[in-house]
Order: C-alpha cells, then structure tokens, then sequence
C-alpha cells in the first residue's frame, strides 16, 4: 500500500466532497429529511458522499461509508484495508448553519484507522495525517502539526472538548471532577482537531457515537501523540466490529 498516494487520493475526495456541500449549504433548499433513526440527512451528506465515491473509487478498496449502502459484517469481516467514510459530519450544526461540520474519511487496516483526512468545507481547512505525521493544510499553507506534550488528568487547569449537542449528565460528571476546568465546545470531528491544534486537552465523550463519527479524526490525533482509549479501559477504540456503534470514549494526551 502507497500510504502517501492514497492520503493525496483521499484529501482530494474531501476537497471536492467540500465544495458539493458549500453549494448546498449557499442554497435555500437542503432538502432535509429524517432517516430511520431520526438523525438528520440533507442534500448535501447525499451528494458528498457521490463525490467520494466517484474518486476513492479509483483505489479499488472497498468503501463504507455513512450514507452507502449498509454491508453485512460477513463480507465487510474479510476486509484488510478500506475506506471508513462519514460524508458529512455534523449534519445538526450544518442545519444550523454554524460552520462547524466535517467531511471525514479514514483508511483502515486490521481494526485500526492508518490514514485520516478531515476537511472543514466552510473555513477551507483539512487536517490529515498518515504514518504517524500530521499536517494542517490553512490559506494555501502546509503546516506541521508537532506532537503533543502529555497531560494528566489531576492537573489544573485543562481545557475539555464537550460536544454542543450532546452533554451527557456522565460527561458533565467527568468534568466536575477535574481541578478548574475550561470548557470549549465545538460541533462534529472538529473537537478532536481543537487537540490536534493543540487548543484543548481532554475529549470525553460518554455518549453514542458511530465509528464513521471518529476514524479519520482517531488516525490524526494518534499521529500527534493522543489516544482515544474505551472508558474504563487501556484499549484504543476498534473499527470494522460487528456493530458499528462506538465505546464511550476519552481521547487524551498522554
């Protein structure tokens, strides 16, 4: 596997998947609708993912992503590499119109996310990583993103990724038992990115999440030193199981 031609394939899927959403998102009409399990879809997740598909095709790996086709985990099982998608990323904030969603997409092999791109279709941005380095592609800048100091959860002072949508009485539990916490809060994968950057500390994330929701995010916080480990656990959290539903998480310098 060319780890560095298909990160250039992938980043350039994000790009293109950016600008069918800002062309949606510029409209008066997101065609929203509920799917079945009342989560929002829109114009735009439908023709993000088309634009992705149309380039990661050319891998000829296989791809799974948030608004395909659901795949039997019999055949996805054999898997060693593939495409780990979630077109658009923070459908809700998207609704919103706030600015603060994601194209992410991940390569994955044997259960582990080797390669991520996370694209920020309104700001320009795309985070990426691969072999263990990470970069900020900003204003026509490719920036280095270093590797991170490690913290400890008794210090004071961290900063704590929360999610605007989804505080759960547990996460708010967690935070309450650090020493003079800040909070900072972002929508989609752009709250592992305020880690990756180096503008927060600690993510926890004690509420469900998909595996599409966090593979591209989990390869580029990794390759700046940060693990997304299972609550309670020493494990990082796993990708192609047979559901495909998430652990509770804390994703940490350490």
């Amino acid at each position: 596997m060319n780890h560095t031609e298909l990160l250039q394939i992938a980043i350039k899927a994000s790009e293109l998947a950016s600008k069918e959403i800002l062309d949606v998102y510029s409209s008066d009409d997101f065609q929203a609708e509920s799917k079945e399990d009342k989560s929002p879809l829109t114009l735009a997740d439908k023709r993000a993912h088309a634009a992705i598909v149309s380039v990661l095709k050319e891998t000829r790996l296989p791809i799974l992503s948030e608004e395909g086709k659901m795949i039997s985990y019999e055949e996805r099982r054999q898997w060693e590499y593939f495409w780990m998608v979630d077109p658009l990323d923070g459908t809700k904030e998207f609704l919103k119109r706030n600015g603060e969603f994601t194209v992410n997409i991940a390569l994955i092999h044997k259960q582990k996310p080797i390669l991520g791109v996370v694209a920020v279709p309104v700001s320009g941005d795309v985070f990426y990583a691969a072999e263990g380095k990470a970069f900020l592609k900003r204003n026509g800048q490719t920036i280095d993103l270093p590797k991170r100091n490690p913290v400890s959860l008794a210090q004071s002072g961290l900063r704590i990724v929360a999610s605007r949508s989804h505080m759960s009485p547990e996460t708010q539990d967690f935070i309450n038992a650090l020493k003079e916490p800040s909070l900072v809060s972002k929508g989609s994968s752009l709250k592992f990115m305020l880690l990756a950057e180096g503008l927060a500390d600690v993510y926890p994330r004690f509420a469900p999440t998909m595996e599409w929701d966090t593979a591209a995010a989990h390869a580029i916080v990794n390759a700046v030193g940060i693990s997304v480990k299972q609550k309670d656990s020493e494990q990082e959290l796993v990708y192609n199981k047979a559901d495909l539903l998430n652990a509770y998480f804390i994703a940490l310098l350490n």
